[in-house]
């Protein structure tokens, strides 16, 4: 018998697919039932498409139970699988379908901290970290234009050298909760973020080479703005000129967020802060939608 004969509905590989379908007639709700009769459906379809060898087979087995050993609870190596594949950006969009004035959302990524030390408005977060100091403002409004006063801002980044601190398992650091002003404005110092490479010493760095696609995202600042009766925003804002824009390692790159970073000499910001080095500022206003 051909392979080609081997794929009816009535071959032995086909009898298989349905009767592991059948099996999940019982499900406890129609959604479990949906899920899972789509996921053994196109897993199959899958494995029949590529034919893996024993050998690959038991390498994917591999590969999934290192994935999950790379995970701890300053590493989530599933949610890098997931956002490398392309899959973390098209659920964002699948549940985030704005209206045209919202800001839009991206991938939260793996070094998220829940509740981060709350700090003033102008606050500097580098706490000495070395770098080109950055001047962070913006605003966060309805879509109406009216500003959302309170509205609770999170944002964090990587360091000069491209590491966040719990990669380097440092005190807290370029990261924090601010909340806006009844103008609804914000504004913090850090520093100019760089491209930087996502952690390649797992199973998706082993991927990603075997692919031959490069690690690197774009220079970007992270935020999450939220404020009660509107969407939770996850998003970052990226650095114009970045070489990498259009390969982020993750997907992760709207023309939207994008923005150019403006350059100024040493002196008095517009804050009153004095700059002893060049220094440059990042301006970004986000729209929210209504939950």
């Amino acid at each position: 018998m051909s392979a080609a004969a081997d794929r009816e509905p009535g071959s032995v590989e086909g009898r298989l697919t349905a009767e592991v379908l059948a099996r999940l007639g019982g499900a406890g709700t129609p959604r479990v039932r949906q899920v899972s009769e789509a996921l053994v459906r196109h897993l199959h379809a899958f494995v029949r498409e590529v034919e893996p060898t024993m050998e690959e087979w038991a390498g994917a087995i591999g590969f999934l139970t290192r994935t999950g050993q790379m995970c701890t609870d300053r590493r989530q190596e599933f949610i890098l699988l997931s956002d490398v594949l392309g899959v973390s950006m098209l659920v964002d969009a699948i549940n985030h379908r704005r209206p045209g004035a919202a800001t839009e959302n991206t991938v939260l990524g793996p070094f998220y901290v829940e509740d981060p030390e709350e700090r003033p408005l102008g606050a500097d977060l580098a706490d000495g970290a070395e770098g080109v100091p950055l001047l962070v403002e913006g605003t966060v409004s309805a879509a109406d234009g009216a500003p959302v006063a309170g509205a609770v801002v999170d944002t964090w980044q990587a360091d000069a050298d491209g590491y966040y601190d719990v990669q380097l398992g440092e005190e807290h650091r370029l990261r924090a909760r601010l909340r806006c002003g009844r103008d609804g404005r914000f504004s913090f110092w850090s520093l100019v973020p760089c491209s930087y490479p996502i952690p390649e010493d797992g199973p998706v760095g082993e991927m990603l080479r075997a692919q031959g696609r490069h690690p690197y995202r774009p220079a970007h600042v992270h935020f999450i703005v939220s404020a009660p009766g509107f969407d939770r925003l996850v998003t970052h804002v990226f650095v114009a000129g970045d070489p990498y824009l259009t390969s982020d390692a993750v997907f992760g790159v709207k023309d939207s967020l994008i923005r150019e970073l403006e350059r100024f000499p040493a002196g008095t910001a517009p804050d009153g802060r004095d700059v002893a080095s060049d220094w440059a500022r990042l301006r970004y206003d986000f729209v929210l939608a209504p939950a």
